[in-house]
C-alpha cells in the first residue's frame, strides 16, 4: 500500500479512536455509547443496501450475505476479518486482535458498553433493513472484555425478534476454524489494485465524514466545536511527525495529506537563519496557526474538522486594501512608458 494512502488511513482512524475516548473520559460512559450507537447506525443506513449490490451478496440468503459482507468490506478498509458458513441460515464472523478501531493501548479504555453499541447500532439491523424479522446477531466475545476478538454470528430464528433481541450475547460459543480458501473474494476485475489502495483512505475518513452531523445532533454546536477540536488537536500534534515523513512529491500524495495552497510554509524566524520554524510547524500540525487568526491544519485534511468544530473560521477580509494589494492595482492602471522596460509607479 502507498505510504501516503497509509497515513490518511491511520489519521482518520486515529481521529475517530480519540474522540470515543474523549467522550468517555469528559463525558461518560452512557454518551460515548450513544455516539457509537448512533455513528454505527447512520453509517449502516448509509453504506449497508447499496454495499451488498456493489459487492455482488444481494441475492445470497440473508444470514450469510451480512456475514460476507462485514468480511469483504471491513477486508477493503484495512480491517482483519474472518468468516466461515454454517448454513444458509448462520453465518459467523469474527475481528480478530488488534482491533482496528480501537488500535493499540487505546482498547484499555474502552468499556464494554460502548463496544457493543456498536452491534446495537449496525449488526442488530441488518434484518430490520432487509424485511426479515427474524434475523439477528448473536456476540460470542468481545475484545473489550478479554476475549481473544469480537465474534459472533448472524443467526435466522424461527420467530419474529423484539426490538431487544435483535442483538444477543453468548460468551462462550466459537466460531468454527476460519478457511482462507473458502471465504468470499473480490473479482479482481473490478477491484484493481490501484482502486483497493484509494479504499483504504477512504474507509476511514468516512466515519469521519459521518461523525459530524452525529455529534452535533448529540452534543450540540458548542459542545461539539470544544470535543473534536480537542481530540483533533490532540491527534494532530502525535501524528504530526508521521505526515511529514509521508510522500513528498505533490503528484503522489494523496488528496487527504497535500498542503492547502498559498502560504504553507512557516517563515523564518527573526534572525532570517531558520529559528524559530519549528513551533509553526508543530502549531500546523495540531490545527494552529498564528495567534491572531486561527487556523486548520496545513499538513492533511484532518484540518477541515479542526475548522469545522473549531468555531472560530477564517474571516472577512478587511474592507481597505493592504498596501501590498493597493500597490499592485496601481501598476495595472498605469501604461508603460515608451522605450521603458518597467512600469513605473507616480508619487
Amino acid at each position: 500500500m502507498p505510504a501516503g494512502h497509509r497515513a490518511v488511513s491511520v489519521l482518520y482512524q486515529a481521529f475517530l479512536t480519540g474522540l470515543v475516548l474523549t467522550l468517555v473520559t469528559r463525558r461518560g460512559e452512557d454518551q460515548a455509547a450513544e455516539f457509537v450507537f448512533r455513528l454505527f447506525r447512520r453509517q449502516h443506513l448509509e453504506k449497508f443496501q447499496p454495499g451488498l449490490a456493489k459487492l455482488g451478496l444481494d441475492r445470497l440468503p440473508h444470514a450469510v450475505a451480512c456475514a460476507q459482507y462485514h468480511y469483504l468490506s471491513n477486508q477493503l478498509g484495512g480491517v482483519k476479518t474472518e468468516y466461515a458458513r454454517e448454513s444458509d441460515r448462520k453465518a459467523w464472523v469474527r475481528y480478530p486482535p488488534p482491533r482496528w478501531i480501537w488500535y493499540g493501548a487505546s482498547i484499555c479504555g474502552i468499556p464494554s458498553r460502548v463496544n457493543a453499541a456498536m452491534l446495537h447500532g449496525w449488526h442488530g439491523h441488518n434484518g430490520v433493513t432487509l424485511g426479515n424479522p427474524r434475523l439477528g446477531f448473536v456476540c460470542a466475545g468481545q475484545t473489550v472484555d478479554g476475549h481473544p476478538g469480537l465474534e459472533g454470528y448472524y443467526l435466522e430464528h424461527e420467530r419474529d425478534l423484539a426490538p431487544d433481541e435483535r442483538v444477543r450475547f453468548a460468551p462462550g460459543e466459537t466460531m468454527p476454524a476460519f478457511d482462507p480458501a473458502t471465504a468470499p473474494r473480490l473479482d479482481p476485475v473490478d477491484w484493481p489494485p490501484e482502486r483497493l489502495e484509494a479504499v483504504v483512505a477512504r474507509y476511514s475518513m468516512e466515519y469521519v465524514r459521518t461523525t459530524l452531523p452525529v455529534a452535533l445532533e448529540l452534543l450540540g454546536p458548542v459542545d461539539t466545536r470544544a470535543l473534536l477540536g480537542h481530540a483533533a488537536r490532540l491527534i494532530g500534534m502525535q501524528l504530526q511527525r508521521r505526515d511529514r515523513a509521508a510522500p513528498r512529491d505533490r503528484g503522489a500524495r494523496p488528496r487527504a495529506l497535500r498542503p492547502l495552497p498559498g502560504r504553507a510554509r512557516p517563515r523564518a524566524g527573526r534572525d532570517g537563519r531558520g529559528r524559530g520554524r519549528e513551533r509553526p510547524r508543530l502549531r500546523a500540525a495540531a490545527g494552529l496557526a498564528s495567534r491572531a487568526r486561527p487556523r486548520a491544519a496545513r499538513s492533511c485534511r484532518l484540518r477541515g474538522v479542526v475548522r469545522a468544530v473549531a468555531g472560530r473560521p477564517r474571516g472577512p477580509r478587511s474592507a481597505a486594501p493592504s498596501r501590498g494589494r493597493a500597490r499592485a492595482r496601481q501598476r495595472r492602471r498605469l501604461p508603460r512608458r515608451a522605450g521603458a522596460g518597467r512600469t513605473v509607479i507616480q508619487p
